[in-house]
């Protein structure tokens, strides 16, 4: 049942278009690179990919002199604004990569368990303070059609399927069918913390960070230029993420795609009781414009996604970030999902870019004769993936043949996007296509059938 237009707006009045995470941890600040320098590797990006490459690389290395370069400031674009889901797939799903990567799907799968444990042994090793919580997750079937489908997920063991009153003994919404219980392959925690102990514990290796100083240009890979000055480096990772690449043969490799997203006030202690969720896990329905939310330390409700926005020309602009024809959706959506919540209201509301590539999970390689590294397209699953992908590029970047580097998904790339208006056309297109095939118990039509079958398709 559709709740009240009233309900939507008291929800909504007041609410402050600001990222939650941020205001609540702001951070250190660093300095503005203003003269020459000389390092063994310079990474470019201050997000989890580059904080994950600079600190790995000096426990490598202690002697090394290592430099990360921030545009603006550390964590402050993805990795301060996601959801905070630390999941152990390095696929962005099973089914995607199933059908992208068969004869090496049990080995992604492996690594990517083994990786979600190492950050785990990392966060408690060096006492990071990023609110982890490995409380696994839940997908949740919300359609008839999708409850088989978390059936025949379910393996008895680590994916437990939970029938329409177990699944309501977990988290009470009227809108849940049935759930999947993921124990192990999935953790909790606070974005922007875990970006700022990341930076931290760099500088206490002895990483060098700086902050406000964009790059320019990386010539050769060993002369990088900023405004102020230029860093001379034996060796670049370039962690980007959603931004325009610094090498021409990835400009049209990813596009950014908005994901939105509303933070409630912090529940009372019988509005918590009311919708159960004592075990704390992450909730994720399993439609193709999927709803994703998780609590909060302080028992805040996020809740984001469906609306996935595209912006002709592929431009990263603050002011897509206000849409608020999607944040009435996603509080409609919310009172839908809890109408035993009605009355509570949201306090944050904001948005970020997420840099999606068309085979819908990370890519990798190298360049200027293997000085330079990167790795991209994490398509909003990389909270954990960045750390796999930064020991990619110290592989790349070292020259070592390793289990990682001889995958295909590493040797592989996506294809390209097309350029405008192509470009636009088709990604709206896709959008259009995945609602109507939610709509149609998942029934995929023909032009969603056509990109499976060049290797295109979204099915995560």
């Amino acid at each position: 049942m559709r709740p009240d237009a009233s309900a939507v707006r008291h929800a909504l009045d007041g609410t402050r278009q600001a990222t939650f995470w941020i205001e609540d941890a702001p951070g250190d600040a660093y300095p503005r690179l203003t003269a020459d320098l000389a390092c063994d590797l310079v990474v470019v990006g201050g997000g989890y990919s580059g904080l994950w490459t600079a600190l790995l690389a000096k426990r490598e290395d202690p002697t090394a002199r290592v430099v990360l370069l921030e545009g603006r400031r550390i964590g402050w674009a993805a990795s301060g604004r996601n959801g905070g889901f630390c999941e152990a797939s390095l696929t962005h799903g099973d089914d995607n990569g199933l059908s992208r990567f068969p004869q090496e799907f049990d080995q992604l799968q492996r690594l990517g368990m083994e990786n979600l444990d190492e950050i785990e042994r990392t966060v408690s090793e060096l006492a990071l303070d990023a609110d982890f919580e490995r409380n696994g997750a839940i997908d949740i079937a919300t359609e008839p059609y999708q409850v088989d489908w978390l059936r025949e997920a379910a393996n008895g063991d680590d994916a437990v399927f939970l029938d329409t009153e177990a699944v309501r003994a977990q988290v009470d919404s009227p809108s849940y069918l049935a759930g999947l219980l993921r124990t192990r392959d999935s953790a909790l925690v606070h974005p922007a913390k875990l970006a700022r102990a990341l930076a931290r514990a760099c500088v206490a290796a002895g990483v060098e960070i700086f902050e406000h100083t964009p790059v320019e240009s990386i010539g050769d890979g060993t002369a990088l230029r900023t405004p102020l000055a230029t860093v001379a480096a034996q060796r670049t990772a370039l962690a980007t993420n959603v931004f325009p690449s610094l090498l021409k043969r990835n400009r049209l490799a990813t596009v950014p795609v908005y994901d939105y997203v509303l933070m409630t006030e912090p529940l009372t202690d019988a509005q918590l009781a009311s919708i159960g969720w004592s075990g704390r896990q992450g909730l994720g329905d399993s439609a193709n414009q999927f709803h994703y939310y998780r609590l909060s330390a302080d028992n805040r409700i996020l809740f984001g996604g469906y609306d996935a926005i595209y912006h002709f020309g592929g431009r990263v602009r603050e002011e897509y970030e206000n849409r608020p024809v999607t944040f009435e959706r996603l509080a409609e959506h919310f009172l839908t999902t809890f109408p035993q919540l009605e009355g509570i209201r949201f306090t944050n509301k904001w948005a970020g870019a997420i840099d999606t590539c068309s085979r819908f999970c990370a890519f990798f390689g190298s360049a200027r004769g293997g000085r330079v590294a990167y790795a991209t397209g994490y398509t909003g699953l990389g909270v954990a993936a960045t750390h796999f992908g930064a020991k990619v590029m110290l592989d790349l970047l070292a020259g070592r043949s390793t289990e990682r580097t001889e995958l295909a998904m590493v040797k592989s790339r996506p294809l390209p996007f097309p350029p405008e208006p192509a470009a636009a056309i088709g990604i709206n297109l896709t959008r259009w296509s995945l609602d109507r095939a939610d709509h149609n118990a998942g029934t995929r039509n023909l032009f969603l059938k056509t990109l499976d079958a060049v290797g295109l398709g979204f099915d995560s």
